[in-house]
Formats: C-alpha cells, structure tokens, sequence
C-alpha cells in the first residue's frame, strides 16, 4: 500500500513537472514565434519604407522635369506672344503714319475744294452778268427782226409751228411706212418664230427604207428544203404571198424581194414560222400565210390605233384607222410615212397652239394628211386628193378635208389648216436624218457646193463638213480683210440658194488667218 501512494506521488510529481515543462515549451515556441514575426514585420516595413522613398524620389524628379518642360513651353509662349505684340505694334505705327499722311493729303484737298469753291462763286457771278447781257441782246435783236422783217413775234410762231406741223406729217408718213414695213417684217419673223419652235419642240427618229426583206436560215440545208422537189414549195410561196422568194450564194440567209410592203411582211413572218416548224411543203405552206394574212390584219388595226393614241387624238372611224395602220409597211424617200404621218400631228398642234387655233383639228389633219398613199394604188389620182375623198366619205369635218387636200395646192386653201400642213410636211421631210439619199447624189451635191465657194475670188480652199450641212471657206487673208469677209459669206450663201436643192440650211463659214512668223538669230 505504502508502494502505492509512493507510486502515485511519484507519478503525479512527474506529470506536474511534465505539464511544467510542456507549458514552457509552449511558451518559449510562441515567444520565438512572435520575435519571428517581429523581425519579418520589421524587414517589410523597412523594404516599404526604401520603395516610399524611391517612389518619392522618381515623383519629385518627374515633378521637376514637368515642371522644366512646362517653364520652357511658357517661356516658348511669351517669345512668341511679345513677337506678335511687337509686330503688331510695327503694324499699328505703319498705320498710324498712313492715316497720318492721308489727313495731311485730305487737309490739301480740302484746300485746294476751298479754292476752286471760291473760283466757282467768281465764275458764276460773270456768268449771271453775261447772261444778264445775252438777255438784254436777245430783246435788241428781237426788236430789230421786227422792224425789218414787219412781221410781230406772234405771227412768227404761227408760220414756225405751221413748218413744224408739216414737217412733223411728212415725219410721220416715213415713220407709218416704217411701221408698215416693220409690221410686215415681223409677221414673216413670227411665222418663222413659230415653225423653228414647233421644229425644236419636236424631235422624231431618224428612218430608213427597204424594198427586200432577209430572213436567217439555221443552215444551208435549210435552202434546199424551201425550194422543194423540183421548185414546187418556193413556186408555191411565191404563188401565195406574191412575193418573189431570192436564194442566192449567201450563206445562212433568203431574201424576199416586193414592192408592196404589207405583202412583203406577211411573206417574211410567214417564211420565219416554216422555218421554226421545218414542216415546209405546198399546202403548209398555204395554211401559214392564210393564217399570217388573218394576223396582219389585227396587226394593221393596232398600228393604227397606236398611231391615233400617240398624236393624243380622241377615238377615228374604224376604216380610217385600219387605212392609217397600212401606212405602217409604206415609206417616201426611205422616211417611214406612218411615223412621218405621226411627226405631222405633232408638228401641227404645237404651231396651232402658237397661233391660237384648234389643236385637235390640226393634229387630225396632220396625221390623215397621206391617208391617201395607203388607197392611191386602188384609185386614180394624187394622194392627197384620193385621200381627203376618201376621210370625207367616212364623215371627216370639211375643214380637215380641206387641209388633207389642199396641202400640195392641187385645190385651194380654204382655211389655215391646209398651210400649216405644207409647212408641217416640209419641216418633216426636210429635217436632218429624215430622208436619205444615194452615194452618187450625195457627192454630187458636196461638190456642187465646194465648187461654188471655189468660184470666188480670193478663196483659197473649201471645205463641205457635217454631211454637207455647212461649207467652211478659207480666203487669202492679203486679198479678203475681216470686213469683205462678211460680204463674201453672204454672197456665197445667196448663191447657194439660187443654184442648189437642200433640204434644211447650210452653214457658210468664212476663216481668215494672218501669221506672222519672225526668227530670232
């Protein structure tokens, strides 16, 4: 028992001295650890420290530097500021010496104003005084006339203004035939006024005329297949169409060749459907050109109520818009004439709007006035007759048949409408590209015209441009001066006009030209 106790005294002593020296432990390890932290807070505080310090410096020298940069650029500020002021003060003292010598200037002037008032004032009291002795003279010799001519003031003034009045009548009779002369002048410049305006107003396409049609084979067994066995298909087109069917060596292509155009047109589109068919045999050949003839018919009533809407016409009698359509396939001198027909209409009602007349009336007579051409071959005697028949049979006004009939003056006018219509066709066949002529008539007349400049005395070359429209003249400028350049224009152009046929205007352009050349040695 006693070893017991003894034993757990023992025990219990070693367990005290164990937690004694475990605490200690514990103490000492903490101790250590906070003079670790101690010394690791102090390096970092001094390592804060060195970069505050560097930090400080590197902004205290980027300050100083700023601050340099800034003072240099003031400084760069003020150079340049006094410099302006200082040229600005020079400027302002050039200135001020101008206005100065302008003062002293204007000081002279005023002057020299005072003097020449003064002499003025001088001036005019003499000549208050000598005008006063050129009334006291005047009264003299009025008194003086009297009493040798024994006729009164009065009397005087009656015979003056009785000379007066007749010179003023005779004055007067030169001005009324002026007046008259001019007035007639002015009519024929007005009439022209208003054809240049409805030819400027109005501007068609240029046409072209056909008496053959070509139509495009897919190949040249295409030929022997529209010729047929022995002829028989081609003399069976021909036979029904009319048409006279050409195969020659061109290759790809037939041509169809007829003086009637409607014919003609039914012919090709016909010849164009046997060829896309490929089945082209006699009576094919029948049943395609019954059936294209039907279709024409719909296509010339089209074409004439396309051209009645195009004039702006209200509704015509059908018959005259199926004759109107056949003008379609006919021309005059390569112009197509249902186009020309159009161009009319249109010509018509922009002089009559000129004038202040019907413009309905004059585009209906316009556009009807060759109506005749498509029925001409079907009656005798000129077109414009057979066709102004035929508009009043269908119950035309007299006015429109008159101007349809009267427009080539085989009858008399009876109104304005028959004038305006020459004038309108004259304008539409005569305008540049309207109608063409052939190669041989064209150099005929470019040389006619050269030859006529040529002719004058003094001219050295000539020259026919712009298709013949305008003949420029160069003269020898050691015979022709600038004024005799004038007078030989003129003449040229008169004799131009005697001895050519135009249609249109053709420009004459006389240029002289002096060089003088000199070397330098």
């Amino acid at each position: 028992m006693t070893f017991s106790v003894n034993t757990f005294i023992a025990g219990a002593a070693i367990f005290l001295i164990g937690a004694a020296f475990g605490y200690w432990l514990l103490r000492w390890k903490e101790r250590n650890l906070r003079a670790a932290h101690s010394i690791q807070e102090r390096s970092v505080l001094d390592a804060a420290r060195v970069s505050a310090d560097a930090l400080i410096r590197e902004a205290r020298l980027t300050a100083n530097e700023d601050a340099l940069k800034l003072r240099e650029q003031t400084e760069q500020l003020f150079a340049a500021r006094r410099k302006e002021l200082d040229t600005s003060e020079q400027r302002l003292n050039e200135r001020e010496s101008l206005v100065n010598r302008q003062l002293e200037k204007v000081l002279q002037e005023e002057k020299l104003v005072r003097g020449m008032e003064q002499e003025c004032r001088c001036k005019e009291q003499s000549i208050e005084v000598l005008r006063k002795e050129l009334l006291e003279l005047n009264l003299q010799r009025r008194h003086e006339l009297e009493k040798i001519s024994q006729i009164s003031l009065a009397e005087a003034r009656t015979s003056l203004l009785k000379e007066v009045e007749l010179d003023a009548l005779r004055d007067a009779g030169i001005i009324t035939r002026h007046i008259l002369d001019e007035a007639k002048l002015k009519a024929e410049e007005k009439a022209r006024k208003i054809v240049s305006v409805a030819i400027q107003r109005y501007a068609g396409d240029h046409t072209f005329e056909i008496s053959t049609a070509t139509v495009a084979l897919t190949g040249d067994d295409m030929k022997g297949r529209i010729i047929g066995r022995e002829g028989r298909n081609i003399r069976a087109f021909e036979a029904a169409t009319g048409i006279t069917v050409l195969i020659d060596d061109t290759p790809n292509a037939v041509v169809l060749s007829g003086f009637d155009p409607v014919r003609r047109e039914i012919a090709r589109e016909a010849m164009e459907r046997l060829i896309l068919d490929g089945r082209i045999h006699p009576t094919r050949i029948e049943e395609v050109v019954a059936k294209v003839s039907e279709e024409m018919e719909e296509t010339i009533l089209r074409a004439g109520e396309d051209a009645v809407l195009r004039a702006g016409l209200p509704p015509i009698h059908v018959e005259i818009v199926k004759t109107l359509g056949r003008l379609r396939f006919r021309h005059s001198f390569s112009q197509n004439i249902l186009e020309h027909s159009i161009e009319v209409a249109h010509l018509m009602g922009l002089m009559a709007a000129e004038l202040g007349i019907d413009v309905t009336s004059a585009k209906r007579a316009g556009l009807l006035h060759d109506i005749g051409k498509a029925v001409s071959h079907e009656i005798e005697g000129p077109h414009a007759i057979v066709g102004a028949d035929f508009i009043k049979r269908l119950g035309e006004s007299e006015e429109i048949v008159n101007g349809v009939a009267s427009h080539h003056d085989e009858v008399p006018h009876t109104g304005l409408l028959g004038i305006l219509v020459s004038a309108a066709d004259a304008i539409s066949a005569s305008r540049p590209g309207a109608r063409s002529e052939t190669m041989t008539t064209y150099i005929k007349r470019v040389d006619a015209l050269e030859n006529i400049g040529l002719s004058f005395p003094g001219v050295e070359k000539c020259f026919a441009v712009q298709a013949g429209r305008e003949l420029r003249v160069v003269v020898q400028p050691d015979k022709i001066d600038d004024e005799e350049s004038f007078a030989l224009a003129r003449n040229i152009a008169r004799k131009i006009e005697d001895e050519l046929q135009y249609p249109g205007q053709i420009r004459v352009t006389v240029m002289r030209e002096t060089r003088c050349v000199e070397f330098a040695k």
